[in-house]
């Protein structure tokens, strides 16, 4: 047992006290968990595109001050009431979405979206009591997607905690709790390319670079990368990427472009943008009769699809998915394994690295274009 079981703990945590200001390293407090709830000692953490969005409070109501951060490993310290598959000791990566095991899309071997832990960007409290874990000087500090890694300790939900190989290193797998997994999931567990199939893949971000990788995993003979800057090329190549379309350089609809280039269309297609275009182009430029398309990234609310119906009449499938169809805490695990076992690599994105003192560095690089993931170090 732990020497802080069940006390307060004194730690560092990197808070965002306003909307799109930078993060300040304050001493806070961190509650014990409680019932069904884990505190976690953050080793590593990254930072995702989503963390970035509501920093800066795009579209939502603000809800600070706050601790961000989604995508992180780190070590079990002390475990609330109930919680008998964690012990303190184990090696973990906490999760923005979760899996009760009891609802119906826990139950479903079809689905991962949980009706109780299904990720919530607005709710900065814990479910069990609907008070914050942190806290300074009494003032509570908002959590944020029910993780907020940016802190040396965190308290989470234990539907949202996977554990995992004690032997994996905590500083490559820690991305695999967000993008990552969601782009290389929406392509081998949705889209199911066939070896030797074409993919195109809309957007090269991270999310859709791991879509790339997703594809050279199941062995697709053609990797075509979309995107609007052509100054993401030559880095898709190391994802598999055999070849890149920019659409500024065409007069013709992007989704015609590459049915000539295929012979009719692609086998399979996966967009990763959240442009509404992007997306019926995706649907697009699939082949008839067997073509399936995967939607990723999330548009804005008052966009619609608009496509004609026989597209779908002609056999072309339109799918989407949410974290690449990977249940948290049963499916996580098993990805770590595939990078244990060699098939996926991850140290190519990972293309930065500061200490925890330096987290700004890591949202201006994602803000200048130059990162796709940068590994935070907890202890540096």
């Amino acid at each position: 047992m732990s020497s802080t079981t069940g006390q307060v703990i004194k730690c560092k945590a990197a808070v965002a006290w306003e909307a799109g200001k930078p993060l300040v390293i304050e001493e806070v407090e961190v509650a014990p968990p409680q019932a069904n709830e884990v505190r976690i000692k953050i080793l590593f953490t990254s930072l995702c595109h989503t963390d970035v969005y509501f920093w800066e409070a795009k579209g939502q109501t603000p809800l600070f001050p706050r601790i961000f951060g989604h995508e992180a490993g780190g070590i079990v310290e002390s475990v609330g009431e109930g919680v008998t598959e964690l012990k303190p000791g184990d090696h973990v990566l906490p999760c923005f979405t979760g899996e009760c095991g009891d609802c119906h899309h826990c139950k479903s071997e079809e689905s991962n979206m949980c009706d109780l832990l299904r990720i919530n960007t607005e709710r900065g409290v814990m479910l069990n009591d609907g008070k914050t874990r942190f806290s300074k000087n009494g003032q509570p500090i908002f959590h944020f997607v029910g993780t907020s890694t940016f802190s040396e300790y965190t308290v989470v939900h234990i539907g949202c905690v996977a554990k995992i190989n004690p032997a994996a290193p905590l500083d490559k797998v820690c991305v695999l709790s967000c993008g990552i997994s969601t782009g290389m999931g929406a392509t081998l567990n949705v889209a199911k390319p066939k070896k030797g199939q074409s993919v195109a893949v809309f957007g090269l971000g991270a999310v859709g670079l791991a879509a790339c990788e997703g594809a050279r995993m199941a062995g697709a003979s053609r990797i075509i990368g979309i995107d609007l800057h052509s100054g993401r090329f030559e880095e898709a190549k190391k994802f598999g990427v055999t070849e890149c379309v920019n659409p500024k350089d065409h007069d013709k609809p992007i989704q015609e472009v590459i049915a000539e280039m295929t012979d009719g269309g692609v086998d399979r297609a996966v967009e990763c943008t959240g442009s509404i275009q992007a997306m019926i182009s995706a649907f697009e430029c699939v082949h008839d009769g067997w073509g399936v398309a995967v939607l990723v990234g999330v548009p804005s609310k008052d966009d619609s699809f608009k496509t004609h119906p026989m597209n779908f009449l002609n056999e072309r499938t339109l799918k989407g998915t949410f974290f690449g169809n990977y249940k948290p805490r049963t499916d996580i695990p098993s990805v770590v394994e595939k990078f244990m076992n060699k098939e996926l690599e991850l140290d190519k994105f990972i293309t930065h690295s500061v200490p925890f003192s330096e987290i700004n560095k890591a949202f201006d690089y994602m803000r200048d274009g130059h990162s796709i993931r940068c590994i935070i170090c907890m202890d540096a």
